[in-house]
This record gives structure tokens, C-alpha cells and sequence, in this order.
């Protein structure tokens, strides 16, 4: 099993830096920021854009995976994604992991976009994603659609490195990830109020994703499943944050394993406001229980 952590952009690069260094020198596989133009979660703090955070991360790195948790089409069209993501395949070596979700709307709020539903948002992250694959196939790219345009875009040098992570946790999105995604990403049931709840929901789309991926003929056992740990408030209210201690981060791992997920993202432990835990933990997680998942 893989294990991966997710750094805010919150601080300062000089703050940040060390912290990218230490996920890779502590044996971590690979390492993730959001991308937003303003998290809720902490919505008086500094932030900074993910792609140039990650270009700056590969400069400090040398072997992690480098990814987005999650490139949205709030404020994205997807050609200018794309270019940014050649970019970062090169400059990574390779090493980028291109996270994509639906997003909320905080972001399109802020520019002045209106208000979606949960419907129009997927029907625009489908597009988006149909676009995306467009530009990765082929070259002088011409569509038009409700969401997203593009007339004769060139795609040189390609992205042949780059997989495409798509999050879902409904119904609709888990059969549109085992049809397109390079993998998928799920954070599990959003409102689950306890543990047991949160991995009975969890175990319920890891067995729709088993049967959405019959249904397009691919076998699951090529398709890498991430799990971020910590986006269910219900729970990380009330300490239940992965790394709140090493046996709970060993209780959860074990647990998504046998559920058939390959790569586990937790974060950074924090002081305050979120995330919050004790570095301590983190490496002692890095010390001791890391080298038995990996080799797992």
C-alpha cells in the first residue's frame, strides 16, 4: 500500500519547503496540495496557487509523486490545465499525479460564476474531463460545448506520463471514473457521524466502483484506488483526524486495505483549525508503520 500526504498552501515557501523535503525523505510515496483559489476550511488564511506550489515541490523532491487534490473547472478551463500539467510532467520528471474532482462553488462564487447545482456541476466536470482526454489523445483539438470550447489546440509535447485521478463518491460519478479515470480518488460518505459508518459507506463505493468497472470491461485489479482520510467533518471533529495517533492511522490503513485501496492521503498535521495533531505521530507513522505497508 501507498501512503501520501496532503500540504496546504497556506505558509510561506520558506515554511513549506522543509516539510515537502521531509514527506519524501520520510519514505512517503507521494505528496498533495488542494487547488482552490480559497479554501473554506480556512477562509481568513494566506493561499497560494497548486501548480505553481508543485512545480516548486518537484524542485525540492526527487522521487514522490506530486499530485492535486482536486483540479476542478471552477476557475480552470481544461486546455489551460492541460498546458500547466505538461509542464509540470516536465519538470517532475514524470512524478505528476492529476487529481480531478467536481469541486463545490466557493471558488466559481469568487469570480462572480452562478450558483450550480450538484447536477450541472457533474454535467461540467464530465465535460471538462471529456475535453481533458481530447487534448491527451490527439492534437489540433476543436470542440464546442456548454461549458468549454477550444478551437484548433495544439497539444505538443503531449502528456504521456500524466494520469488522470477522478473523484467520486455518487452513483453517476463512480461509473464515470471506472469508465475514464487512471484511478479514482473518494474521501467516503461525506456526513458519516461515526468511524463504523464511515467505512460500512466507504466499503459500499468500493463494491459500486467493482461493478462499474465489470460493466466497462476493466479489470479492478489495474485501476489504483486513493482514499483521503480526513474530509469528513463529522469525524475529524471529534479527533478522528488519521494521525490523531499511530494506532488509529494503523487501524484506518488496515482497514481501506482490505477494501482493496492501494494508496492511502492523509495530511500534514496542524496546530489549529484543521488537520490538527501532533508531528510527533507523523513520525512515528514514517518510522514504524510505513516500511510494513509499503511492503505489504
Amino acid at each position: 500500500m501507498r501512503i501520501g500526504l496532503t500540504l496546504l498552501t497556506d505558509q510561506p515557501w520558506s515554511e513549506a519547503a522543509p516539510r515537502w523535503r521531509a514527506t519524501e525523505a520520510m519514505g512517503f510515496d507521494h505528496a498533495w496540495t488542494y487547488d482552490h483559489l480559497t479554501w473554506g476550511g480556512l477562509p481568513e488564511a494566506p493561499w497560494r496557487g497548486a501548480t505553481p506550489t508543485l512545480a516548486a515541490a518537484a524542485g525540492v523532491t526527487e522521487r514522490i509523486g506530486l499530485g492535486t487534490l482536486v483540479a476542478a473547472p471552477n476557475f480552470r478551463h481544461p486546455y489551460l490545465l492541460f498546458r500547466d500539467a505538461q509542464a509540470l510532467e516536465d519538470i517532475s520528471g514524470g512524478r505528476f499525479l492529476l487529481g480531478l474532482g467536481t469541486g463545490g462553488d466557493l471558488d466559481s462564487r469568487v469570480l462572480g460564476g452562478a450558483e450550480l447545482s450538484v447536477r450541472e456541476r457533474v454535467d461540467r466536470f464530465q465535460e471538462f474531463v471529456g475535453v481533458l482526454e481530447q487534448l491527451r489523445d490527439g492534437d489540433h483539438v476543436t470542440t464546442e460545448g456548454r461549458w468549454f470550447s477550444a478551437a484548433d489546440a495544439r497539444t505538443r509535447p503531449g502528456l504521456p506520463h500524466t494520469p488522470y485521478l477522478l473523484a467520486a463518491n455518487g452513483p453517476r460519478s463512480l461509473r464515470f471514473a471506472a469508465a475514464h479515470g487512471s484511478g479514482w480518488i473518494t474521501t467516503g460518505p461525506y456526513a458519516a457521524d461515526t468511524v463504523d459508518r464511515w467505512y460500512a459507506g466507504l466499503a459500499d463505493s468500493a463494491h459500486a466502483f467493482d461493478d462499474a468497472l465489470a460493466e466497462v470491461g476493466r479489470d479492478p485489479g489495474t485501476v489504483p484506488r486513493y482514499v483521503l482520510t480526513d474530509d469528513t467533518p463529522h469525524l475529524s471533529g471529534t479527533g478522528r483526524f488519521a494521525l490523531s495517533s499511530v494506532g488509529f492511522f494503523e487501524e484506518i490503513a488496515g482497514r481501506v486495505a482490505e477494501l482493496g485501496f492501494t494508496d492511502l492521503v492523509t495530511h500534514w498535521p496542524r496546530r489549529d483549525t484543521a488537520y490538527v495533531g501532533d508531528e510527533a505521530v507523523l513520525e512515528a507513522v514514517a518510522r514504524d508503520v510505513l516500511p510494513r505497508l509499503q511492503g505489504s
